[in-house]
């Protein structure tokens, strides 16, 4: 009997995340494909160790000579961002993932990454509504309309899952990274 995957409850979680999304972005009639814009530009920052795991096990499966060129890639980014913090500059470097314009890790993106692009809302404790635009790509299909985008209850579930992890593997540290840095 084959023995599960740690990544079992992460994997299905994604799956309900991706089919959300692609339903939400088809009322808009907007796709994913790359743009001026481009969203891995964005230093998006990673808050759980469940993820990072699941993100490290896929770069794990690249040939040697696609790990040691993104990890080059990786370093690079993190030389750029100290540099940008330490000018107070803002700063968009391209995800060392990204190659040719698509993302190498791309199964085992991060939530943030599954979740960028189209209009979206996040209820917070106290009952807050934050709600966010989506990207530039899609700003023409956007405007004027919102069809519903809860991120609610996977940031909820994630929550649970990263619980679990961290109780199963003794971590306790909380993680603020980007792809680059979860690379190294």
């Amino acid at each position: 009997m084959k023995k599960p995957s740690p990544f079992s409850s992460l994997i299905l979680l994604y799956e309900k995340m991706d089919a959300a999304w692609n339903e939400t972005a088809e009322k808009y009639g907007f796709t994913c494909n790359g743009c001026s814009d481009n969203c891995c530009e964005t230093l998006f920052f990673h808050h759980t160790h469940l993820e990072k795991a699941y993100l490290r096990q896929g770069f794990k499966r690249l040939p040697l000579s696609r790990r040691k060129e993104m990890k080059k890639k990786a370093r690079h980014v993190i030389q750029t961002m100290a540099g940008a913090e330490e000018k107070k500059e803002a700063l968009r470097i391209m995800c060392p993932a990204n190659e040719k314009g698509r993302c190498t890790l791309y199964g085992f993106r991060p939530m943030i990454c599954r979740l960028h692009g189209i209009p979206h809302e996040l209820k917070r404790p106290g009952g807050q509504v934050t709600k966010g635009p989506g990207c530039l790509a899609g700003e023409s299909r956007f405007s004027g309309r919102y069809h519903p985008f809860d991120r609610t209850p996977f940031y909820r579930e994630m929550s649970l899952l990263e619980m679990q992890y961290c109780n199963a593997h003794g971590k306790t540290a909380r993680i603020k990274q980007t792809i680059a840095q979860m690379l190294i």
